[in-house]
Parts: structure tokens; sequence; C-alpha cells
């Protein structure tokens, strides 16, 4: 298995850990975030920021899930487990594209740091998304999802 997948993948788990934190144990600065980001959606900030601990919590943990299927040797063998890989980084990118939408929209000036983290995550899950390619991951998904009809006597 390819060694920037296994890197990028513990890189944006770990990457993730604090902002999950953060969000969860509603560290000052994160509370102060939400308030400000809820007011122009209306939505209530206590709400809002603990939604978005979940799922980056929820991301952070598939990024560490991800790790270990990249680091077992058998990995090629079983392409099942390579669907959680990709599952967890299309929805890893998806939620860092929310969270640029958030930045550029809800805050009066964007957080810079967060900014690049987010690119920084969205870039490595889509190459990784790329590089699971060549394991017919998709194809795999594809057949396996299809929904076997009852037949009509």
């Amino acid at each position: 298995m390819n060694k920037v997948m296994k890197i990028t993948a513990f890189l944006n788990g770990l990457l993730l850990i604090r902002f999950s934190l953060s969000k969860l144990f509603a560290w000052p600065i994160s509370v102060q975030a939400f308030i400000d980001m809820a007011r122009p959606i209306g939505i209530d900030p206590t709400f809002f920021r603990i939604f978005t601990g979940i799922i980056i919590s929820t991301i952070c943990l598939g990024y560490f899930i991800s790790f270990y299927i990249l680091i077992k040797n058998k990995t090629q063998e079983n392409v099942r487990k390579l669907i959680y890989v990709a599952f967890f980084n299309f929805l890893g990118a998806m939620v860092m594209i929310g969270a640029l939408g958030a930045e550029f929209l809800l805050r009066t000036e964007p957080k810079w740091p967060l900014v690049i983290i987010a690119f920084f995550i969205i870039i490595t899950s889509v190459y990784n998304l790329i590089c699971l390619k060549k394991f017919d991951v998709y194809s795999h998904l594809c057949h396996s999802s299809k929904l076997k009809l009852p037949e009509n006597s």
C-alpha cells in the first residue's frame, strides 16, 4: 500500500484531534467562534459547536481506522476494507469543504491556519481517493451495492 496514503491518513487524524476536543470540551476560543458563526444562520451556537465536534470526531476516528486498515499487510487482498478507507476520505474531504464554507461565509475574517489545514485535508483525501482507484475499490462498491429483486413467478 502507498506510504503516502498511510502517512496522510495518520496526519489527518492527528490534525483533527485538537479541533474535535476544542469543540466537545467547550474551549473558550471555540465557544466564542461558534457564537460568532451561529449568529448569521440563526441557530443555537452550543448545538452547532457540539454537532460539529461530533462530526469532526467521527472523521478523526475514520482517518485512524483508515490508517489501521492501510498498515495491515493483506489490505490488497481484501478490497472490502478499502471501501471504508475510501468512505472516510470522501467524508473527510466533504466535511472540510463545509468547514471552508463556514470560514469564508460565517466568520467576519477567516482564520488562515484553519483554512490551510482544511485545504491540506481536502488535497490529501482526494489524493488517497485517486490512489484507491488502482485497487478497483469503486467498481467493487458498485457491484456489491446492487439490489437483488425477487423474480416474478
